[in-house]
């Protein structure tokens, strides 16, 4: 993990849980999502603007290890950072925990960049930039 981690925090909705009270799994790519969307609004660039600029990053995998379970009513935080970022691909590290640290999922998603129309395209300069710096 880098120095730069951008942190994003939520709270477990009964809308996500199973009946068994752990967050159903394909529920975490939504987290996810929400945690690189605030990502890149922290750094200036809302993923709506950047569609406008038809610019978009669709995601073309995911690595997701599990490692605990998230119930209802817990406090997530997530943590992004950029894994990689050249040429047409952009990789995000992340990690979900809850408030004690403990660590509930572990994921990679792998992002190419594209037109609105889905031709690949190189990160823009200054979108590439904005990455490398990220927050901290």
């Amino acid at each position: 993990m880098t120095a730069n981690v951008f942190r994003y925090s939520c709270r477990v909705t009964y809308a996500q849980c199973t009946v068994g009270n752990h967050i159903y799994y394909a529920r975490y790519l939504d987290i996810l999502e929400a945690a690189r969307g605030e990502f890149a609004r922290s750094l200036g660039m809302p993923l709506g603007v950047l569609q406008e600029q038809d610019t978009i990053f669709p995601v073309i995998g995911v690595e997701i290890s599990y490692k605990s379970p998230a119930r209802y009513d817990d406090v997530l935080i997530t943590e992004v950072w950029v894994a990689e970022c050249g040429g047409v691909r952009i990789s995000f590290g992340q990690r979900i925990l809850k408030e004690d640290g403990t660590v509930v999922i572990e994921a990679v998603t792998k992002h190419v960049c594209t037109t609105r129309e889905e031709k690949p395209k190189r990160v823009p300069k200054e979108i590439a930039e904005k990455l490398r710096v990220g927050t901290g």
